[in-house]
């Protein structure tokens, strides 16, 4: 005997009357998740550190073994989602312009706010350099310089620009060999982010010019898109335990006793990425009427899981999300600006970095820089910026600086070290900067939703997924309460 169903707007006591207003457990937001985990990060790396290396051989400890574990896991991952994403966003946002207005001058505005804004960043950085003089207050020696596997020569760059496939992927074999007789071998797949950027432009500007011919094609990446991005958020709700692991295993591994002959170059990055981060873009947004707090509430999600992933592209879904979501920009533009400022927009890694890592080099190294040569650096991080490509570390951008100036290249060797220190620093910054120029350029063009930006909110980074999962778990227990002659009840519209 079926229950007659009570009338509208009366009510029952019985729980399963209202399923989609059933408690669900809350976590923290994100942004309290990842500070927590920094926390807990730093703490248990201090007492990895404590605990010292294990045995003769100097290994690591099971805690720093752990967190490296913990850490390097939730990098790969990352990586492992990178060549789809790059290929699926990018021929999706050039797909995108179809429909944007004056898609020419908004791709213009933001290519000359790249090059603004990365000018303003090296001349920082080069003034740094002159005033704190890096290499002159050093102990570390340049015997322990080793020039590095590879080199960033504008001929390796342009080489570089041509894929060996339409994949842009590459192989390669180790073998391992016992009283001269092979025992083993190992093949690993590596990509190049730059290769797959060139394909992935080719491909959108040719499926652009077909027309209604390339419908089809695009339908398609649109939905590997979305496919890729649900797994990457996957990825990505791991960042917390992510960044326990990689802030743990950095202070376990690193140390002050490493950081200490290096501490003043390192001050000196900092200090310049502070900066940027906290005068240059506040100035830029208050010169534009935007209120700077809610940038940073809007755009604080993505700039702290740069800092820990240090990637900007295993960043991008969160910074497009939050470009669009909390800051206002329109998804037609921000779909095509926030992917490409994913690889060739870098105030950190291509500007700050690489102009003082000169100045301490030719310092370090006894070498007088000329006025040209400072100019030479401002201009290869303006056009060079492309080569860092978006993933961690900047040794690429660094050699392609130092091979500019006639540079030792040796100087790279001293800073590796604690690059990895420093990158997550870099990181943030390039983040925050691709998060900037698009909603600068939205409001030059009068696209930004000003009354959404105001109410910049970081705390619902996820809701659109819950949300989703709850309207698809409503609606199935709806459906399967059918009333006796069978017929479904009425949904509620989906979102």
């Amino acid at each position: 005997m079926s229950a007659t169903p009570p009338a509208s707007g009366a009510t029952t006591d019985g729980p399963a009357t209202e399923p989609a207003a059933r408690r669900r457990l809350r976590f923290p937001s994100f942004s309290v998740q990842i500070l927590l985990a920094l926390v807990l990060g730093v703490l248990l790396g201090w007492v990895a550190l404590s605990m010292g290396t294990v045995g003769a051989d100097e290994s690591p400890n099971w805690l720093t073994t752990t967190l490296s574990t913990i850490g390097s896991s939730f990098v790969t991952l990352l990586r492992a989602i990178v060549p789809p994403l790059i290929f699926t966003a990018i021929v999706a946002s050039i797909a995108n312009l179809r429909t944007v207005t004056n898609a020419a001058r908004l791709a213009g505005q933001t290519i000359i706010w790249f090059a603004i804004t990365a000018l303003i960043s090296v001349a920082i950085g080069i003034g740094l350099g002159l005033l704190l003089q890096p290499g002159n207050n050093t102990t570390l020696s340049t015997d322990g310089g080793e020039e590095p596997g590879r080199t960033g020569s504008w001929l390796d760059f342009l080489n570089g620009l041509i894929p060996p496939n339409v994949l842009g992927l590459g192989a390669s074999t180790n073998l391992e060999s016992a009283d001269g007789a092979v025992t083993g071998a190992s093949t690993s797949i590596s990509f190049n982010v730059l290769q797959i950027v060139v394909v992935s432009l080719v491909i959108g500007i040719a499926a652009l010019k077909s027309g209604s011919k390339a419908d089809p094609f695009l339908a398609f990446n649109r939905s590997a898109l979305s496919i890729v991005k649900r797994v990457l958020w996957w990825i990505i709700r791991l960042a917390p335990l992510g960044t326990l692991g990689l802030i743990g295993n950095a202070i376990a591994t690193y140390g002050w006793d490493l950081l200490a002959p290096l501490a003043t170059f390192a001050a000196a990055i900092y200090i310049g990425l502070a900066l940027v981060l906290f005068v240059v873009y506040p100035v830029l947004l208050r010169a534009h009427g935007l209120r700077i707090l809610s940038y940073f509430k809007g755009a604080w999600p993505a700039i702290q899981l740069a800092f820990v992933s240090r990637s900007s592209i295993g960043t991008l879904p969160v910074t497009q999300r939050v470009t669009e979501r909390n800051l206002g920009v329109p998804s037609e533009y921000a779909s095509f600006a926030v992917p490409l400022a994913a690889t060739t927009k870098m105030d950190g890694c291509a500007s700050i970095y690489p102009a003082i890592s000169a100045i301490f080099v030719a310092q370090i190294f006894g070498i007088d820089l000329s006025v040209t040569d400072y100019l030479l650096i401002a201009f290869v991080s303006v056009v060079g910026s492309a080569a860092t490509a978006g993933l961690t570390g900047a040794i690429v951008m660094l050699t392609l600086t130092l091979s500019t100036l006639g540079l030792p290249l040796a100087g790279v060797g001293l800073l590796l070290a604690i690059d990895p220190i420093l990158d997550m620093g870099r990181t943030a910054v390039n983040v925050a900067g691709q998060v900037l120029v698009p909603t600068i350029v939205a409001k030059r063009e009068g696209i930004l939703d000003l009354e959404q930006y105001d109410a910049a909110n970081a705390e619902d980074l996820f809701s659109e997924d819950e949300d989703t999962d709850e309207d698809v778990t409503a609606q199935a227990e709806v459906a399967s309460s059918r009333n006796p002659q069978g017929q479904d009840a009425e949904l509620a519209p989906a979102r």
